[in-house]
């Protein structure tokens, strides 16, 4: 027992002797890294860095479309002297439709040859050389999205294109302040140009619109992040509460077309409930009828048992007579051009009417004009009767006056009778 204690004690005080292992012990302090510098930062590559330039050459070459050639004829100049600034060759030439880019013996930069052929691609792909020449900036990145094999459907592209685009580019600016990028839309591809981070949201806009989501939700999603990112103390938290967050409506798509006719062939046999019901089968616990097989139609039709010469002539004859009835049918669809439509009769309802009407409208007038007759002559008499005594009935009474008149009239009646 002795023994083992003096065991323990003993590896106790050599533990105690040993220095403490540290982890990471080969990181020593380095005195020009301190805190104030920003590991982020891009900073000037110098021809003072690389004194000797490069041992091999390097190029790059790309194709441009031909309604290019003539706006590249132009601007080929500055392009040719902003890269000679740099070390740069570049050749234009049109009768292969290319451009190429390469190092030479001047190049001091290594990775000034990427953004050379960036440049290249950026002019064949309609960039105006003003804003394409910007990438050989350290701080300008850029990226051509290929949007033409996302969806098959022509129309559909198209429509889905522009609504990146949207009224009047609306769309597009909106994007390009949020994400402070140059966004160009040329054929079947998207040209944008910023820094990495702007990027990043430009290609997941554009292949989201594509595939049939909307770039205003998007850009709803941005504007938020862009008001966050002002409130220092929401820098290290998580903007998740934040964000809107959008639910998939799943809208009824259209029927095919088989589907369609089935719909209209069943409406028109049953009614409208025979569309809308599905008949229901009556409920047997036997199973059903084994179908006949090829073989078995065969020997019941008989031509099982025949050679193979009648069967293709058999064959020939179902043709033939197919053919035929197709023929006829052709024939009577041509003659049916020639066929003069049927033409309604006359409708004689609408004349029977109007006879009527002129009937009684002659009628009607008959007998106003005997009623007019009858007063012009019965005021013509009174007339006649009130010219004698008219003198004297002017200093009567109305009775009085009456009477006068009735015995004018009795007098010249008598008178009248005498003279007969």
């Amino acid at each position: 027992m002795a023994d083992d204690e003096n065991v323990a004690i003993n590896a106790e005080t050599a533990a105690q002797d040993e220095p403490q292992r540290k982890k990471g012990k080969h990181k020593k302090d380095k005195p020009w890294d301190h805190e104030g510098i920003d590991h982020w930062a891009i900073l000037p590559f110098t021809k003072d860095d690389n004194p000797n330039g490069l041992l091999e050459e390097s190029s790059f070459a790309t194709l441009f479309p031909k309604y290019r050639e003539k706006y590249l004829r132009e601007v080929w100049p500055a392009v040719t002297k902003a890269l000679k600034e740099l070390g740069v060759a570049c050749e234009l030439n049109l009768v292969e439709g290319s451009m190429t880019v390469k190092t030479t013996r001047k190049t001091y930069d290594p990775y000034i040859i990427i953004k050379a052929r960036d440049l290249i691609k950026l002019l064949a792909r309609s960039v105006p050389a003003p804003q394409a020449l910007k990438i050989l900036n350290d701080d300008m990145q850029c990226d051509i999205i290929k949007i033409g094999g996302i969806i098959r459907n022509k129309e559909k592209f198209v429509k889905r294109r522009q609504r990146l685009i949207g009224p009047n580019g609306a769309t597009l600016k909106a994007i390009e302040l949020l994400t402070e990028c140059y966004i160009l839309v040329q054929g079947n591809t998207v040209s944008a140009m910023g820094p990495f981070k702007g990027l990043k949201a430009v290609r997941r806009i554009v292949e989201d619109c594509i595939k049939n989501i909307h770039p205003i939700y998007h850009i709803k999603t941005l504007m938020i992040k862009r008001e966050l990112a002002k409130d220092p103390a929401l820098q290290n938290e998580n903007w998740d509460r934040f964000l809107p967050k959008f639910k998939k409506k799943n809208v009824k798509r259209k029927k095919p077309l088989q589907a369609q006719k089935e719909a209209a062939r069943s409406k028109e046999e049953g009614g409208e409930d025979g569309a809308m019901k599905k008949k229901k089968k009556e409920y047997t616990p036997f199973p059903p009828p084994q179908q006949p097989s090829k073989m078995d139609l065969q020997i019941e039709s008989g031509e099982y048992f025949l050679s193979e010469e009648q069967k293709r002539a058999r064959a020939q004859a179902a043709q033939q007579a197919k053919q035929a009835a197709k023929l006829e049918e052709r024939a009577q669809q041509r003659q049916a051009a020639f066929i003069a439509p049927k033409e309604n009769a006359p409708s004689t309802s609408g004349r029977q009417a109007q006879q009527q009407d002129v009937k009684e409208l002659a009628a009607s007038l008959k007998r106003k004009a005997g009623e007019r007759d009858q007063q012009g002559a019965a005021q013509q008499k009174g007339k006649q009767a009130s010219s004698g005594s008219g003198d004297a009935a002017l200093f009567l009474s109305p009775e009085a006056a009456a009477v006068l008149g009735k015995e004018g009239r009795k007098g010249t009646t008598g008178a009248g009778g005498k003279r007969g």
